[in-house]
C-alpha cells in the first residue's frame, strides 16, 4: 500500500469516528417523562439542540400509543390520516438523517389533542450539544461519578444519556488505533 493510500485511509476513518463521536441518542420525554400525556415536550425540545446523526428512542406502551412521523400540516391539526411512517413497537428508534424539522405525533385519538406531539429541529454544525437541565445527552467525560451512581454506559429507567454513541466512540477509537498500527508497517 502506498504512503498516499494510508494517509487516506487514516483520514476517512478518522473522519467517520468523529461523526460517530458526535451523534447523541435521545429518550424522547427524558429524563422527567418519556411517550405518554404527562410529558412536555415543547419544554424537552428546548433543553436540547439535535444535529444529523443524533438518535431519538420513543419509549412507550404499545397497547397504549403509537409514533406516527407525520408532515408539518398534520402536525398542526393533529391529523394521524396519511402518516409519513407509522410505529407501534413500544421503543421506536428514530435516526436524524439531515438538517430540517420532523414532526411527530401519537396517532391515538385524542393524545395529540392532548400534547402528545413533539416538533424536532436538527440543525448543522459539528459541535456537540452542551450537557442540557434535562433530557438531553450527557458527554461521558461529564457524568458525575458519586457512589451508587450508574455507570455512564447505562442509561437510567427513563434516562437518556449518548450510551451507544459512546460506545461507538470507544469502538471508533479502538478502529482507529488499530488501523494507524496496521498503517504504520
Amino acid at each position: 500500500m502506498t504512503k498516499m493510500a494510508k494517509i487516506l485511509l487514516t483520514f476517512v476513518a478518522m473522519v467517520a469516528i468523529a461523526e460517530l463521536a458526535m451523534a447523541a441518542t435521545y429518550t424522547v420525554g427524558a429524563p422527567s417523562g418519556s411517550w405518554d400525556l404527562q410529558t412536555n415536550f415543547t419544554q424537552w425540545v428546548e433543553s436540547n439542540t439535535f444535529h444529523p446523526g443524533d438518535v431519538l428512542t420513543f419509549s412507550y406502551s404499545s397497547s397504549q400509543h403509537d409514533v406516527l412521523e407525520v408532515t408539518q400540516a398534520n402536525f398542526d391539526s393533529c391529523t394521524s390520516s396519511n402518516p409519513i411512517a407509522t410505529h407501534n413497537d413500544g421503543n421506536t428508534v428514530v435516526t436524524l438523517s439531515a438538517v430540517g424539522t420532523r414532526y411527530f405525533i401519537c396517532g391515538i385519538t385524542g393524545h395529540c389533542l392532548g400534547g402528545m406531539k413533539v416538533q424536532i429541529n436538527a440543525v448543522s454544525g459539528t459541535t456537540p450539544s452542551p450537557a442540557p437541565t434535562s433530557g438531553g445527552p450527557t458527554p461521558p467525560s461529564s457524568v458525575p461519578s458519586t457512589p451508587g451512581s450508574t455507570s455512564p454506559t447505562t442509561s437510567p429507567p427513563g434516562g437518556s444519556t449518548p450510551d451507544s454513541a459512546a460506545s461507538s466512540v470507544t469502538a471508533g477509537v479502538g478502529l482507529v488505533f488499530g488501523l494507524a498500527a496496521l498503517l504504520a508497517f
